[in-house]
């Protein structure tokens, strides 16, 4: 490598102001996520903590590499091989599964179209009770320790960085410090550091765009998958045409080989930090005029919904109005007359399906109950024993059913956790969660005999498998009302963040002729 300077020229100002300043806003927009990854819609689904922690390793990478023209000849010999040998493969690994999980998510939201979760047997395998995150840092975990295993086996039997041990006709050859830092940033010994790197640009990152290339979300997780796909492509191949191509030499002086890769973490950092951050706030733009439009309709008596029973007619009978359909009468009467235009939308273009499915799956367990209304201030065990004739089966089958959207929706182990207040979800985690552990089978020195077993009220339909059910002691606080706050909170949600948007997107396909099928595929 050409020789650097030891002074501080414009060159060495530009980088350090650099790093400075894009180290700060790098930082505050990646606080600002994290700061609102829990109460924002939009960024609930992205496992933003864990984006985040792919991010810091890049970006201390990209740092030590913007300030390699600067502190470069000072620094030990060995010290870039070490750095890009660990912070860039751990870095890539952690960022491997974070963008994974678009499509991880989108085939999962797209299952609650096609199947009702179930119970099955309790699962045996420790990697099928681990949930996506899990999976990602056993598997980069792994691929760490390999690559960590390869890193210090290169060291070890390589001599450019020390002459004493290795294998004979490995040093590094020249007189000087400049001949000698030239010799070692080329040799095999460097192509374990970028293997993870060449993975995620020419391997995952194109299979994740043709997977990608159906499905047109409203939140903008497609474009910055997208867009750091492409950013990686160049990484590698210039960063090899940097290092093997004598023509680049002059190009090296200023621009050195490794800030090839740099240039692709700045790009994803811009994909993966700002635009998340833009797309936050121009959400919260849009819901807080969506909440205005909300308070000028909400008081209104809108009686076309009890006339219209498809979801196209009511948007078509208040085209002229957009603002008389943001109405929780309107929400409210899709959601009992036809449910699954507004479900498909959520799923596959929103990916906030189990928003729509826990609200349906809730309906669907008040129908079972008895009395008018369905709405009980009683412990349901007695009443349901006294009305049903103390008919045992049919208590703990109105019970199971509640279960089930508790370990199904709410459930710190879903897939997909509604978004409830911390105040309803101890409530409702209090009830529930003891039997759900059992039912996992996690509660060591439970009797099978008497707290689940096979179905006898619940049969199987041949779709879902052998559903487990529990047997054991009711609890107290199970009531009819057990869910009407928490329906309350995730109906409002739906309200003012999915159902603005599924109504734009049905009027316009309305407009253009398309079939509401058309409309969300």
């Amino acid at each position: 490598m050409a020789s650097v300077s030891l002074f501080m020229d414009n060159l060495s100002v530009f980088y350090l102001v650099l790093v400075i300043l894009w180290t700060c806003i790098t930082v505050s927009c990646a606080g600002f996520l994290l700061l609102h990854h829990k109460t924002c819609a939009l960024l609930r689904v992205r496992n933003i903590p864990l984006s985040m922690a792919a991010c810091a390793l890049l970006h201390c990478y990209w740092v030590s590499v913007q300030l390699g023209y600067v502190v470069g000849p000072v620094m030990p010999e060995d010290a870039e091989y070490w750095i890009m040998g660990t912070w860039l493969p751990l870095g890539m690994g952690l960022f491997h599964g974070s963008n994974w999980r678009f499509l991880w998510v989108a085939a999962h939201q797209k299952r609650l179209l096609t199947e009702e979760p179930a119970w099955k047997q309790p699962k045996k395998s420790w990697w099928g009770k681990l949930n996506h995150t899990g999976r990602v840092f056993v598997v980069v975990g792994a691929g760490l320790a390999v690559q960590i295993l390869v890193t210090v086996l290169m060291y070890i039997i390589s001599r450019k960085w020390h002459s004493s041990w290795g294998i004979p006709g490995t040093q590094a050859l020249g007189s000087t410090h400049d001949e000698r830092m030239h010799d070692m940033a080329r040799g095999w010994e460097w192509w374990p550091t970028v293997f993870w790197q060449c993975i995620w640009a020419w391997i995952v990152a194109p299979i994740i765009l043709w997977r990608s290339r159906h499905i047109r979300d409203t939140q903008g997780w497609r474009v910055q998958t997208m867009g750091c796909c492409l950013a990686s492509l160049h990484a590698t191949p210039m960063w090899l045409i940097a290092l093997y191509v004598p023509a680049m030499e002059k190009v090296n002086q200023y621009f050195i080989p490794p800030q090839w890769i740099a240039l692709s973490i700045m790009l994803i950092e811009i994909f993966t930090i700002l635009l998340p951050c833009y797309e936050t706030m121009r959400h919260r733009s849009q819901r807080s005029a969506t909440i205005a439009n909300i308070g000028r309709w909400e008081p209104k008596e809108e009686d076309h919904y009890q006339s219209s029973d498809t979801t196209k007619s009511i948007v078509s009978s208040s085209k002229s109005s957009s603002g008389s359909m943001l109405s929780m009468g309107a929400l409210e009467h899709v959601l009992e007359r036809n449910p699954t235009p507004l479900l498909q939308f959520s799923a596959l273009r929103d990916f906030s399906g189990e928003n729509i499915a826990f609200l349906t799956a809730v309906a669907s367990w008040r129908d079972m109950l008895p009395g008018a209304g369905r709405r009980l201030s009683f412990n349901i065990a007695e009443k349901l024993v006294e009305d049903l004739n103390t008919n045992t089966d049919a208590v703990y089958s109105h019970f199971n059913r509640a279960l089930r959207i508790y370990t199904d929706y709410i459930s710190p182990s879903a897939d997909f956790q509604v978004n409830l207040p911390s105040t309803i979800f101890r409530r409702l985690h209090a009830v529930f969660e003891t039997p759900a552990r059992i039912i996992d089978g996690e509660k060591q020195g439970a009797d099978p005999s008497t707290m689940w077993d096979t179905p006898r009220s619940m049969p199987s339909d041949g779709s879902e498998g052998v559903r487990v059910q529990y047997w054991g002691a009711i609890p107290a606080d199970y009531d009819g009302g057990l869910f009407d706050e928490a329906e309350a909170n995730i109906k409002y949600l739906v309200l003012t963040n999915t159902w603005p948007k599924f109504v734009k997107e049905r009027r316009m396909s309305i407009a253009s002729g398309l079939s509401g099928e058309d409309a969300v595929n």
